[in-house]
């Protein structure tokens, strides 16, 4: 994946841009308590397939939100966690968090 890049027609489209995927939210979602593992990641998202995942984290890290770190273990694990600029996100994520529940909870409004 190449790196995202403006130019932007709005913000809105600059952070899609970085955050919007099928997984990449969630992604970021479970690594803010600190660094997961690959496999730990899977186990946290069942519904997604294990290349769907791959090119996610990929794609994070090359906006550089996600470091990779391949442990030196046998065999190899691998662990990813927030960059700085990843951790900058958190505000966003917490605010969708907050939306959802109120979704969640029957809190949307009904179509007029």
């Amino acid at each position: 994946m190449k790196r995202t890049e403006g130019p932007f027609h709005c913000p809105v489209e600059a952070t899609l841009a970085l955050i919007g995927g099928k997984y990449k939210p969630l992604l970021l979602w479970h690594m803010i308590e600190g660094p997961r593992h690959y496999m730990e990641l899977q186990r946290l998202i069942p519904g997604a397939t294990a290349k769907m995942l791959s090119q996610q984290l990929r794609a994070l890290e090359s906006d550089r939100l996600v470091r990779r770190e391949v442990l030196p273990e046998t065999p190899p694990r691998t662990r990813y966690s927030l960059t700085a600029f990843g951790r900058s996100v958190i505000p966003v994520l917490t605010a969708m968090c907050e939306w959802g529940k109120t979704c969640m909870d029957g809190g949307a409004p009904r179509a007029d």
